[in-house]
């Protein structure tokens, strides 16, 4: 039977907000951390380093990408069965490809100009070393748009993948063996080793894994590395197959203390072994076994619990919820050479890290939301990003989240 109940979409697009607003935060705190001296982490090195922003910086990069791809696999199923095959390629394309066609050039040359400014700022009058030899295909400077990069590459192999198992399991035996896998993953408590041992294994075979900076971001080149690609398959993998038994969201609504208990858990005892300060050289031994096992447990368990809290408190309509969620996508991808140019501003500042942080965010947001409002909310880029406004409005109150049960995948 059909679920039309459209709480569930309410609840899943502030998480989705909240994971974007996140990267947000998560790239406004890299230039504070608090690396070995004379090893530059980041673009811009600020004067004043902090501790407590280099547990911000980890703790956020633990779950909020398995959290961004989970959902959006979860969203993407429901887009595929509203539309077909046809219409979900045909708004995968509008939605994705042309705002990472059309955005990284743009974005890719601001940066540039920014990261020149940090290099002269930090010269103090010095020669400028020269430019690193660029080494060329396969690599490439996806900067922070690496997510609509891999998006892409997660449709295509979705349906790919739908497409082959459609054809050889006309029975529906294997589809019905891999919801039962689902729904033990969902609601056993075996299921959290489940949905972390894909990406505790490929950080394994990954012999070069920095555990304190969690999944390696696949933004520098065309081929994802491979534990980027184990890892957020497996959550937007697993979130396309959750829309199938959105039944399933219950058991985390009604376990998001639990989850969050087991989160915070997690977290502390990886930070425990990886330590507080970044860590520029590969673990070895047992507490190698250990990071690899600790720290995707603590992104599910994150991820599970934040899901089912706004499940929770989260699931009715409210309008200033559903303009940031709205806003997030805009806000995310126009970030990034605005937050470096702040941090090139304060970087000097003898003023406290936290002082410094806080006003990074608090002249940052107010600009991307004025951009938002005046220049994409009611226009046509507004309609790119997030579909023309009534539809949107008219979606948001009515429209059904779940699939049929035992539909197909």
């Amino acid at each position: 039977m059909a679920e039309t109940s459209n709480e569930r979409l309410h609840a899943l697009d502030a998480v989705r907000g909240f994971a974007l607003i996140a990267g947000i935060v998560f790239h406004a705190s890299v230039s504070f951390l608090a690396g070995p001296k004379g090893v530059p982490l980041w673009i811009v090195t600020d004067s004043q380093p902090s501790v407590a922003l280099g547990v911000i910086f980890h703790v956020l990069h633990i779950f909020r990408m398995t959290t961004f791809f989970l959902i959006a696999g979860f969203f993407a199923h429901l887009t595929f069965h509203r539309r077909g095959a046809k219409g979900f390629i045909a708004d995968r394309a509008k939605r994705i490809a042309v705002p990472l066609l059309v955005g990284w050039p743009i974005l890719f040359a601001v940066i540039v100009v920014v990261t020149i400014w940090a290099a002269v700022s930090a010269a103090h009058g010095r020669p400028l070393p020269p430019p690193p030899k660029y080494p060329g295909f396969p690599t490439f400077p996806l900067t922070h748009l690496w997510f609509l990069y891999l998006l892409l590459w997660l449709y295509a192999a979705t349906l790919l993948i739908r497409t082959l198992v459609a054809r050889l399991d006309q029975a529906g035996r294997l589809r019905a063996g891999v919801d039962r896998v689902v729904g033990l993953a969902a609601a056993h408590p075996v299921g959290l080793v489940l949905l972390a041992a894909p990406t505790a294994l490929a950080f394994l075979a990954t012999p070069s894994w920095l555990p304190w900076f969690g999944v390696p971001t696949p933004d520098s080149s065309l081929v994802p590395n491979l534990a980027a690609s184990v890892a957020y398959f497996s959550a937007f993998g697993f979130g396309w197959l959750l829309h199938r038994q959105t039944a399933l969201l219950a058991a985390w609504r009604r376990l998001w203390p639990a989850n969050l208990a087991l989160a915070l858990g997690f977290t502390i005892a990886e930070l425990a072994l990886v330590g507080l300060t970044p860590a520029i050289n590969p673990p070895v031994g047992a507490a190698r076994l250990a990071l690899a096992a600790l720290y995707p447990l603590a992104a599910w368990s994150w991820t599970l619990a934040l899901i089912g809290l706004a499940l929770r408190y989260l699931s009715d309509f409210s309008p200033a919820r559903r303009y940031i969620a709205d806003a997030s996508y805009w806000l995310y991808l126009i970030h990034l050479p605005i937050v470096m140019a702040l941090q090139v501003v304060v970087a000097p500042l003898a003023w406290p890290a936290l002082l410094k942080f806080a006003g990074i965010l608090a002249v940052a947001f107010p600009l991307m939301l004025a951009s938002y409002q005046l220049l994409v909310r009611h226009s046509f880029i507004g309609a790119i990003l997030n579909g023309p406004r009534e539809s949107r409005s008219r979606a948001s109150r009515t429209a059904p989240v779940a699939a049929p049960q035992g539909a197909q995948p």
